[in-house]
């Protein structure tokens, strides 16, 4: 399946609502939920725009991950964007009925080489100690375990804790003459 990434834009909020309220007990198995307010139209076109707005302003960038036919398979974002660090903050969501299909993986390497581009230096990804998946979606794109937190947490009836990644982009820290140093 061929797949792009396309910045979020403000023609994207019907197709992207449905695809969120096609998607909420999917992710909400996953993830913690967004709340209901979420998933009102008008709160979700709010809420679309502040994300929009914080696009403009360079804080975050939001992609669709989407088909040759257009159709939105998931998302995947940059956010918490730090430009005096060079570092930013990866998530990402695909839709129930295309996981299991490489959808993520491409995804998130072909959003690294905007990284490349963007000339950030690192990226930094969590999730959960139950979500093997999206570990593997992040092993096979690069990124390294740094630790899974001690503190559990609660979600869905069961215990969990974070497992965090680091992702570093090794042609900037060549160009810095950094490369093999420890940052982090």
């Amino acid at each position: 399946m061929n797949i792009i990434i396309e910045k979020l834009k403000d023609t994207d909020t019907e197709s992207l609502y449905q695809f969120e309220i096609e998607n909420r007990t999917f992710f909400e198995d996953m993830v913690p939920s967004r709340g209901d307010d979420y998933y009102k139209y008008e709160g979700f076109k709010v809420r679309h725009e502040s994300l929009l707005d914080e696009q403009v302003k360079g804080l975050s960038i939001f992609y669709l991950i989407k088909d040759e036919n257009d159709s939105i398979l998931g998302r995947i974002n940059l956010v918490d964007i730090d430009e005096s660090e060079k570092i930013g903050f990866l998530g990402y969501r695909v839709g129930q009925i295309h996981t299991g299909k490489g959808v993520a993986k491409k995804a998130l390497n072909l959003l690294l080489k905007k990284v490349v581009e963007l000339d950030l230096k690192v990226v930094k990804a969590k999730t959960t100690t139950n979500n093997i998946a999206s570990q593997k979606v992040l092993e096979q794109n690069g990124f390294k375990h740094k630790e899974t937190s001690d503190k559990e947490f609660e979600m869905n009836g069961q215990m969990l804790e974070f497992v965090n990644y680091t992702w570093m982009n090794k042609q900037s820290f060549c160009e810095d003459g950094l490369e093999g140093k420890s940052i982090l």
